[in-house]
């Protein structure tokens, strides 16, 4: 059914419970997983942003890394086929969603899984879904991991909590 599951992961509560539901998924399907961080590097802290130092660029990465490696070994732990990779968006005009439904389509993704931090109204017209847009963009179904999902993992202990510590 699901050859190759791609999972956005940015250690946030949310995308823990969707990685944690990803490896899950994969381990019914013999799936293989990919898990991807998408490092907004242009304009990280907002529109008008357009310059990041290179120690902070650095920062980053590192921590980009570190997140990777960190549901790399969770997949493994768990018997899953996995691999990772960082993105890193090159221009004002790119943004993570798009990012992800890329990435979805040159590796050949047959499902997308993506945590949501749930917004409504408001909060929501403001900030906006990066979750929603992936939806929208992703050229395979995608599987919305809520809030609520996340917080049920935490608090049975379920998911990428047994095996790493909190993630940035």
């Amino acid at each position: 059914m699901y050859e190759r599951i791609l999972v956005a992961y940015d250690g946030s509560a949310m995308s823990r419970a969707a990685l944690a539901h990803a490896i899950r998924l994969a381990d019914i399907c013999g799936a293989e997983l990919r898990v991807v961080h998408v490092l907004d590097a242009v304009s990280p802290f907002g529109m008008g942003a357009g310059y990041v130092p290179a120690d902070l660029l650095d920062a980053m990465r590192g921590d980009a890394r570190r997140l990777l490696r960190e549901a790399y070994e969770q997949a493994r732990v768990a018997g899953v086929a996995c691999e990772t990779e960082l993105i890193q968006l090159a221009n004002l005009n790119d943004d993570i969603a798009g990012g992800v439904a890329r990435e979805a389509a040159a590796c050949g993704a047959r499902l997308v899984v993506i945590g949501t931090h749930g917004r409504r109204g408001m909060r929501r017209a403001l900030l906006g879904s990066v979750a929603e847009r992936v939806a929208r963009q992703a050229p395979c179904p995608v599987l919305l991991v809520r809030a609520d999902d996340a917080a049920a993992a935490t608090q049975t202990g379920g998911g990428a909590e047994e095996s790493t510590e909190a993630g940035g």
